[in-house]
Parts: C-alpha cells; sequence; structure tokens
C-alpha cells in the first residue's frame, strides 16, 4: 500500500532528479581537474566502503573492552558485515567558499556505561538496518587571512583524522588510539586550519566545539582542540603536538574535567611507514574509588602508545601492515585503598590494561580495491587485587575495502 508520505517522497525525488538534469550544463559533476583547481560550480560525489568476513576464535570471559568493536560478541561467531560506508559531495561555490557534506553509516559499537553494565549504542534502526547520519556538513571560506581557511559547521577535529589517521592509512582495519577511545573526529563548531608556509610543511589547527559530535549539546560546556605540526625531508618525517580541553561538570568543590595530549612521529613514504602516536589523558574527579562504604572521587591519569609499519612487497599490488597497541586507563591506580574503581565517563573504563595488536596484508587488484586477510586480538590485564585474570579477544578477518570518485 503506498502512502501519502511516500508518494511525496517518490514525487519530491523526481522534481530533484529534472531539476539536476535540466542543470547539468550549469556546473562540472564529477570532474576532478575542475573541483581539484576551486573552478567555481564544481563538485564531485565521492565516498568508499569497508567491511569484514570475521570469525571469533576466541572471547575475553569477562566481556571486557568497553567500546572495542569486538566486545560482548559470542566466541566462535561468523559474521558478514560493513563496518562503514561514507557518501560524501563536495562543491565549490567559488574560488573563495566552497562546501562539503558527508553522509556515514556505521556499525553499532559496545560501551561500558558508568555502572559498569555493557550497553550498545551506533547508527543501527530500530529495526537492527543501517541508516546514514550526516557526519560532515560545513563551509569553507579559503585564505580567510594569508595560509589561513576558515571552516564551520559540521568539521573534522584536530585530534587525527587531519593527519595521524591519515599517515596510518588503515582506519579500514582499525581506528588510532585515539579514536579508540572516542576523542571526537567530527564535531559541530567552527575551525582555523593554517599553514605557516607556502609548501604546507608548517601548520595549526584550532577549533571550539560542542564535543558531542553529531549529536545535539545537552550541557553549556565546549571542547577546545588545537595542534601544530612540522614536515621535513620533503615531507617523509613528520612530527605533530595535539591538546585539548573539555569541562565535564563544574559545581563548587566538584571540577569533573578532562584533557589529552598526545605526540605524533612518523617516517612516511609511499614504500614504507613507521609511525608512532602517543597520548595522555587526565581525567579530574573522573573515577570513584569504592572499598566498602567509602566512595571517593579521584582524578586519573591514562596512557596510550601505538606503533604501527605498513609497506610495499610489490607496489601497486601487495602490501603488509602491523601495528602494536599499549594501554593503560589508570596510571594512579592503588588497589591496596580501593577494592574497585568506577568510571564516570561513558568510554573509561578504569580497571584493565589492554595490549592491541594487528597484523595483516594488503591485496589489491585493482587501484583503489583492497582484500586484507588479517588477525585482531585484544588482551586484558586486570589492574584489581585479586587472582590474576588475563584474558583476550581474537579474531580471524578478511577486510574488504573500496573507494569511488577519487
Amino acid at each position: 500500500m503506498v502512502t501519502k508520505q511516500r508518494l511525496f517522497f517518490y514525487g519530491f525525488l523526481m522534481v530533484t532528479l529534472m531539476c539536476a538534469k535540466t542543470s547539468i550544463g550549469q556546473y562540472t559533476l564529477n570532474s576532478d581537474s575542475a573541483f581539484k583547481s576551486g573552478s567555481p560550480n564544481s563538485g564531485r560525489i565521492w565516498g568508499y566502503a569497508f567491511g569484514d568476513i570475521a570469525y571469533k576464535s576466541h572471547s575475553d570471559s569477562l566481556v571486557r573492552g568497553g567500546s572495542n568493536q569486538y566486545t560482548g560478541v559470542p566466541q566462535t561467531k561468523t559474521t558478514f558485515a560493513f563496518r562503514r560506508i561514507y557518501l560524501g559531495y563536495d562543491y565549490n561555490i567559488s574560488k573563495k567558499f566552497s562546501a562539503e557534506l558527508l553522509l556515514a553509516a556505521e556499525d553499532n559499537f559496545n560501551q561500558t556505561a558508568a555502572n559498569g553494565t555493557n550497553t550498545t549504542s551506533g547508527d543501527l534502526l530500530s529495526n537492527n538496518k543501517l541508516a546514514f547520519y550526516i557526519k560532515l556538513a560545513n563551509i569553507r571560506w579559503k585564505n580567510v587571512w594569508k595560509g589561513t581557511d576558515l571552516v564551520i559547521g559540521q568539521v573534522s577535529t584536530p585530534a587525527f583524522p587531519l593527519l595521524a589517521e591519515k599517515v596510518w592509512s588503515y582506519r579500514s582495519i582499525e581506528r588510532t588510539i585515539a579514536d579508540i577511545r572516542r576523542t571526537p573526529s567530527f564535531d559541530m563548531g567552527a575551525t582555523l586550519q593554517g599553514r605557516f608556509d607556502a609548501k604546507g610543511n608548517y601548520g595549526y589547527n584550532v577549533m571550539v566545539g560542542n564535543g558531542s559530535s553529531a549529536k545535539p549539546k545537552a550541557d553549556k560546556f565546549k571542547w577546545f582542540y588545537g595542534d601544530v605540526y612540522a614536515m621535513f625531508l620533503d615531507k617523509k618525517l613528520v612530527f605533530d603536538l595535539y591538546a585539548d580541553y573539555e569541562r565535564l561538570n563544574h559545581i563548587d568543590g566538584f571540577h569533573h574535567s578532562r584533557n589529552m595530549v598526545k605526540g605524533f612521529a612518523a617516517y612516511n613514504t609511499p614504500a614504507l611507514t613507521i609511525g608512532l602516536e602517543a597520548f595522555i589523558n587526565h581525567g579530574n574527579k573522573d573515577v570513584v574509588g569504592v572499598n566498602g562504604a567509602t566512595k571517593d572521587t579521584l582524578g586519573a591519569r591514562s596512557t596510550g602508545v601505538s606503533a604501527y609499519i605498513h609497506g610495499d612487497i610489490t607496489k601497486n599490488k601487495l602490501r603488509y601492515f602491523a601495528r602494536f597497541d599499549t594501554y593503560n586507563p589508570d596510571t594512579k591506580y592503588d588497589n591496596g585503598a580501593y577494592t574497585k574503581y568506577v568510571g564516570l565517563t561513558s568510554n573509561y573504563e578504569p580497571s584493565n590494561n589492554e595490549r592491541f595488536f594487528t597484523i595483516g596484508l594488503d591485496y589489491m587488484p585493482a587501484k583503489n580495491v583492497h582484500f586484507m586477510p588479517n588477525i585482531w586480538y585484544n588482551q586484558y590485564i586486570t589492574k584489581q587485587n585479586i587472582p590474576s585474570n588475563t584474558d583476550h579477544d581474537l579474531v580471524y578477518r578478511l577486510t574488504f575495502y573500496y573507494v569511488f570518485g577519487k
């Protein structure tokens, strides 16, 4: 049965397509040369997708890992699933102004709530079907002053997507170490993206945003981001220093906030890349230490280090990649004073160190088409003063990844 709403939608879609067809001569669609040169009224549609055939060989007995992508997935389960689908449109309004729109459909991820329960959050509809949401929507004012662009709207943050994620190159395999801890990759706000020299060897990014990504802001506090970077030896050596700050709550006697300082360094060439990324995340009044009836609100400091390598085996056909991460959720953990800790931040679980490892091959039968057999492994080591409980999640995958329009 066709409803009035569907008739309206089909009619609107038909009119839109007719308008697009009659106006095609007014702008250049999918012309990279015109778009890249900044020609007014030029645009391009682009996108990519990645997913896996995955088999979970082993599951952590205590279901740890918080927002890790395989936490809570049963042992021996086999899945065929997309983990991300992007559909974007970039448009040059004029030489000075451009617009960006990106729709994303991404898999659900698990997260550990403040009370310790494991919940699911993400982009599935109530009927468990993937749905697009608006990830980026912004306008860029180029050279608002020499060497600096002003971008307003829903934009990529300076945290990792502008540089560190691009050098890592394998988001289709795993997020960067800061992304795993859900530092926002995009946010609603305003950012200045600048260069100190004509070649772009030195630059900066500063931003103020809601701190809630695509969700409407629920409180009055803003998230402040900033980074500076430098490149040497024809951009083969890359260095980046990043920091952010967000106040989470503020009442007399209780200043709840967080801030991260992160460093990134890499030797980056088409044939070989070696990278190192490390952060310290300070949580002020961010955990509760429990000892019987005693509950104390405490500061916490988490640290993470990620080291990786990827390179060519056969140029443009076969590559390899490997990565190892270590994560300590609280270097101030004191199991002599408290029997357990409870995190206040939704993605913060303070009681287990983690060791992550992945290795795989990247086969490219054609440009922008990748098939990547890989191993995904994450180990959990308890920090509590109990008999040792070290366990892990282990997944074998064939990841597929393809890009179009770029």
